[in-house]
């Protein structure tokens, strides 16, 4: 009877410090989970936010697009210098170096405004999946609580049925 009583016991303590150190995993876990939404967040604001000129592949094609720019331009100069070119000619190059720098911006920004599309599709994509796991973890916390309780509720019946 007595070794029952104790065996019973023995029980209880087991299912509690279970459900202590399951808790204490858990809560180690939902830290982790939370850290990695705020860094996903922190990405998010962090790209999201950026200035597509600003960009390196975008300096690269206005700097290429302004070199290419000031070639036609000194072309154009040179030629109307040798062929004496009207200043209508040289305008007409002009404004169409300008077009092309106009395109070449555009173009960024288009760019710029896909790649934002993408980085908030990944971002709500990653923040989804966080919070699944976080659910998760709170059912299986629930389910843990639920496991602890019929534990000590078995071990308390054993120890009732002893006496």
């Amino acid at each position: 009877m007595i070794g029952s009583a104790i065996g019973g016991a023995l029980g209880i303590g087991a299912s509690i410090f279970g459900g202590i150190s399951a808790s204490k995993a858990m809560k180690k876990v939902k830290r982790n989970i939370e850290g990695q939404m705020k860094e996903n967040q922190n990405w998010y604001d962090r790209r999201y936010n950026e200035d597509a000129t600003q960009r390196a592949d975008a300096q690269r094609i206005l700097t290429m697009t302004n070199e290419n720019i000031r070639q036609r331009n000194q072309a154009a100069a040179g030629s109307a210098a040798v062929m004496g070119s009207s200043e209508e000619s040289i305008a007409a190059a002009k404004a169409a170096n300008n077009q092309a720098l106009a395109d070449a911006t555009s173009q960024i920004a288009v760019n710029g405004e896909r790649r934002k599309d993408q980085i908030e599709s990944q971002y709500m994509q990653t923040k989804a999946d966080l919070n699944e796991k976080l659910n998760n973890l709170e059912q299986a916390k629930a389910s843990a609580v639920s496991q602890a309780v019929q534990g000590v509720a078995q071990a308390g019946s054993n120890m009732a049925s002893v006496f």
